[in-house]
Formats: structure tokens, C-alpha cells, sequence
């Protein structure tokens, strides 16, 4: 039996402030081909997933706290208990905005990486407006700034 164990898994940090953990996929123990799976804490007051998209199609579930989805043109507050499907090509963007850590976890199929984690890392983020569609009206801005220390 393989078991990933969420309080073993160190996870990494990005520079839009949210930690994630891989539980299947990515640095898990556990792999499958069909589908990866996350914990992802998003920091008070703006912590996020920057506007991206990505071939597989996805789901978030907000396990703790709320925020803002951007989803396409669509904007919306979510909030613990709902669960967000993304379908495969839409950018997208999930946001805290509220004063507690946010928890989500997501599952995206097929598995494999994902694009947007390598680019933010780097600071290559597709640029709302300029690289990728614009965010829709209203929404938080999207976090592109580079890790500290990195040319």
C-alpha cells in the first residue's frame, strides 16, 4: 500500500503566496495516470492561484475560508464546503480574500505537470491583458512578480 500522508509532505511555496502539497502526482509517492491530486493553503488577504489555464480539466474544493474565483469572464466568491469545475483551456484564477489561510484541494485529469507552476516559479506567467485574456471586471489582479533573490 502507498500511502502520502499530508502531514509528511513539505510541499513547495510560490511567490503568490500559497503553499502546495502534491498528494498524488508531482513529488507524491503516489502516482496515477488518470488524475493529480493537492493541497493547496492560500495566504490572508490576497494569497492565490494566478490567472492561468491548462490542457487537463480541473476541480477545486474549498475546504477552508473564502475568496474569489475568476473563471473566464465569470467572477464569483467561494467559500468552504463548494467545489469549482474548470474545464480544460479556460484560464482561470482563485484568490483569498479573506483574513484566514485558505484551503482548497484540487484534482486535475490526466495527470502530469502543469505549465503554470513551472512559470510562476520563473516569472513567466502569461500577463492578464497582454500574454492571456483579460480578468473579468472587478477581479483582484493577478500575481506575476518573481521570487525574491531570482535575476
Amino acid at each position: 500500500m502507498i500511502v502520502a500522508d499530508l502531514s509528511q509532505i513539505a510541499g513547495r511555496t510560490y511567490p503568490a503566496r500559497r503553499r502546495t502539497q502534491n498528494l498524488v502526482g508531482g513529488a507524491s509517492p503516489i502516482q496515477a495516470k488518470n488524475f493529480s491530486l493537492g493541497n493547496v493553503t492560500l495566504e490572508p488577504k490576497g494569497g492565490q492561484v494566478p490567472w492561468h489555464n491548462q490542457d487537463q480539466e480541473e476541480i477545486y474544493f474549498i475546504v477552508e475560508g473564502e475568496g474569489e474565483m475568476c473563471l473566464g469572464e465569470e467572477r464569483s466568491t467561494v467559500r468552504s464546503g463548494q467545489a469549482i469545475y474548470i474545464p480544460s483551456g479556460i484560464f482561470h484564477q482563485l484568490t483569498n480574500t479573506g483574513p484566514t489561510p485558505m484551503r482548497m484541494i484540487y484534482c486535475y485529469g490526466p495527470a502530469g505537470d502543469v505549465a503554470h507552476w513551472r512559470q510562476e516559479l520563473d516569472g513567466t506567467l502569461p500577463r492578464a491583458g497582454v500574454d492571456a485574456p483579460q480578468l473579468p471586471a472587478g477581479a483582484q489582479p493577478q500575481c506575476t512578480k518573481k521570487p525574491e533573490g531570482q535575476a
